[in-house]
């Protein structure tokens, strides 16, 4: 590149080197390991599996696999159930352990440890609880009834309910925890005045909590189903995507195909889980835009 100045006159311009500070030089050769790792790690197997489920065949499979479909379907039963029933219950929770008590403080306590506690312990411990022949719920069903309790997760309805439930009780805690976050950041003096005013809690949560919170529940709604898209811990840990593949889910559906030798379709199903993914970033990064 040269600057021109008249006529056939043009001074170079100087190399890259000459016009970086040393503290620049140095920021890029600590960057660079960082990138490599980058490059390695996250872009270089994103385009490998998007290059394996480039095929129309795979798809193809897919659509006929009627274990594909039933994920499909699972997948919107565990997002537009499962997510807003866990988001209603944080939302009133945040309001009941907002409250500036003692004993509410020791039980908030208890309250986290199952989202504290790492995913597979917690969630084998409630799948051997769960055990028809020698699980402690069916014990104590014959110890008060006389009668064996059922199967739990031999019936695909039960299993997949059981999937949501596990999922609700793990991460409950944390999504409660970012709604008193913002309960919080609510001014006081405004419950004060609608105190004197006389109103009652449903009004002061339609008119005060609500409107201030509104912003912050739909984004949160929003990661909630963004991050469940991604985890397969619930329904892997519980039910394994049985009884007979019908509790499968996206995210399960695709460490089936692997086991399976099926690589090519593992990836198709994952790439199958865009149009999902794609529509609530969209609307997120709308919100938060705003």
């Amino acid at each position: 590149m040269a600057i021109t100045l008249s006529g056939d006159q043009a001074i170079p311009a100087p190399p890259l080197a000459s016009r970086l500070t040393t503290a620049q030089v140095w920021g890029i050769v600590l960057l660079a390991p960082y990138l490599l790792v980058f490059l390695a790690f996250v872009v270089y197997p994103v385009c490998y599996g998007l290059w394996l489920a480039r095929a129309p065949s795979n798809y193809v499979a897919l659509y006929n696999d009627p274990i594909f479909a039933r994920a499909a379907v699972n997948t919107l039963i565990f997002l537009v159930i499962g997510i807003n029933i866990k988001m209603l219950i944080a939302l009133f929770l945040s309001g009941f352990f907002a409250q500036q008590r003692t004993w509410i403080k020791w039980l908030s306590v208890i309250f986290i440890l199952p989202w504290a506690v790492p995913s597979i312990p917690t969630i084998l411990s409630v799948r051997f609880m769960l055990n028809p022949e020698w699980g402690i719920i069916n014990h104590y069903i014959f110890a008060f009834t006389g009668d064996d309790g059922p199967n739990w997760l031999n019936d695909p309805t039960v299993a997949l309910t059981m999937a949501i439930g596990v999922h609700i009780w793990k991460s409950l805690p944390f999504w409660t925890l970012i709604l008193i976050t913002g309960r919080l950041a609510i001014a006081q003096d405004l419950f004060e005045a609608a105190e004197v005013d006389g109103a009652n809690w449903w009004q002061k949560f339609r008119f005060i909590t609500w409107p201030s919170m509104q912003t912050l529940y739909v984004t949160c709604t929003l990661l909630s189903m963004i991050w469940t898209l991604g985890d397969f811990n619930s329904v892997y840990l519980l039910t394994g995507g049985g009884p007979a593949d019908l509790t499968h889910v996206l995210s399960t559906l695709g460490i089936r195909y692997l086991r399976l030798d099926q690589l090519s379709l593992a990836m198709a199903s994952i790439v199958c889980a865009m149009p999902f993914v794609l529509p609530l970033v969209y609307f997120m990064m709308k919100r938060l835009s705003r």
